[in-house]
């Protein structure tokens, strides 16, 4: 059975690939949302065949999850058929919801008596507890509600709505420069439609200030002299607000990232599990934490009660993080140690940090030489190298080095 927290709160983690998936499970996830190669806004996450899709829920479902599927494209007229179609094809391998958000699709998907759940999207931009109770009166049974609320707005609408259709909230990852993810500058300066799964992020791209009678000089709109990162919003980061959020009565907590890495899986699922779980974290421990991996800076967003110039890094579009995913542990060795698939380049007798799927820290140092499986010794370790170690590690273990 699924674990469940001291608040019965979900934590709904992202996976591009079937391999992230797998991790999302490893690391606490109660539940995985994914997509599919047609009908989903991350249309470069990777995303599942049908047949990986069967996989991926099998493996939820044997270990006591569940699985979401993404259709939340604005579909046009001739496509509603073909998401009709599809979600009936992933209802019948049992897909646990279906996340919408397009009401013509929602009414589609709902006339066709699926097992699987309707979920509204964040795109959907529900902002009050009228919108969340037309979309239960219109058959869906979560609504994942706009980014642009307050804490109080948030808590109004758990309370007006409570055992009529559940809450889900996004609390961690990267957010869109406009209003809900509904943007139209990726059509017009990449010719990539977002609302379609297309998006180029072109609110990430340099800017500089151009007059028109003198073309070609470019002319820098903050002191940096990069340019300036116009729209550049930092990632969402509501750790502190999570007890509030499950006390409140928020069903879900959700976790943005279908195009992020195995590291940033961990690392984040990790961090959430544990708050839910009970543990407490000051805001430098957890931002510690978080700092791991790489980000664009963080900020509360909404929640706190507005936006102001904290919430944008102005002067650059990402940060590398403070550690370098070198490798994570494969198997258990029969020996007592572990086999270790090189991510990154590894020296014999460096040090790195250990992250558990159960949340645990610790340190380790490779021995001098490194082992392969098939029995070299090196004293350097390159990207796909398998070795053996020592150390009684688990899977899904991941093994960093630490840069600062």
């Amino acid at each position: 059975m699924t674990k469940k927290t001291p608040n019965n709160v979900e934590l709904l983690a992202p996976a591009g690939t079937l391999e992230k998936l797998k991790w999302a499970v490893a690391y606490g996830a109660d539940a995985v949302y994914f997509g599919l190669e047609f009908g989903s806004l991350r249309s470069f996450a990777g995303n599942f065949t049908l047949e990986q899709a069967e996989q991926g829920l099998r493996y939820l479902h044997d270990h006591g999850k569940k699985g979401y599927i993404t259709l939340n494209i604005y579909p046009f007229s001739n496509e509603i058929d073909r998401l009709v179609a599809l979600a009936k094809t992933l209802d019948q391998m049992g897909a646990d919801a279906f996340i919408v958000a397009d009401l013509g699709l929602l009414a589609s998907l709902r006339g066709h008596g699926l097992q699987a759940a309707l979920h509204i999207s964040t795109q959907a931009n529900t902002t009050n507890a009228q919108t969340a109770l037309e979309y239960a009166r219109l058959g869906a049974s979560r609504v994942n509600l706009a980014r642009e609320l307050t804490l109080t707005q948030i808590e109004d609408i758990c309370r007006q709505t409570r055992n009529q259709i559940e809450i889900e909230v996004f609390a961690h990852g990267a957010v869109c420069f406009s209003y809900s993810g509904r943007c139209a500058i990726s059509d017009y300066l990449a010719s990539s439609r977002a609302n379609h799964g297309q998006c180029k992020h072109p609110c990430r791209w340099k800017y500089a200030l151009v007059e028109e009678t003198r073309p070609g000089q470019y002319m820098p709109v903050a002191e940096d002299q990069r340019g300036l990162y116009l729209f550049n919003s930092k990632e969402l980061a509501l750790f502190e607000y999570v007890p509030k959020l499950a006390a409140m009565g928020t069903a879900s907590i959700k976790i943005e990232g279908r195009m992020k890495s195995i590291h940033y899986l961990a690392s984040v699922v990790s961090l959430y599990r544990q708050i839910l779980d009970g543990k407490t974290f000051t805001p430098a421990e957890a931002m510690a934490w978080l700092n791991r991996v790489p980000n664009r800076g963080y900020s509360a967003g909404f929640i706190k009660g507005g936006i102001g110039p904290d919430d944008y890094q102005w002067h650059r579009s990402n940060s590398e993080g403070d550690s370098l995913f070198v490798a994570e542990v494969e198997a258990a060795d029969p020996d007592g140690g572990c086999v270790v698939r090189v991510r990154n380049r590894l020296c014999a007798g460096q040090p790195l940090e250990v992250l558990r799927p159960d949340g645990t820290l610790s340190t380790l140092t490779l021995p001098e030489p490194l082992e392969t499986l098939d029995g070299q010794w090196l004293d350097i370790a390159q990207n796909e190298h398998r070795l053996r170690l020592p150390n009684p590690l688990a899977p899904y273990t991941l093994l960093r080095a630490v840069l600062t």
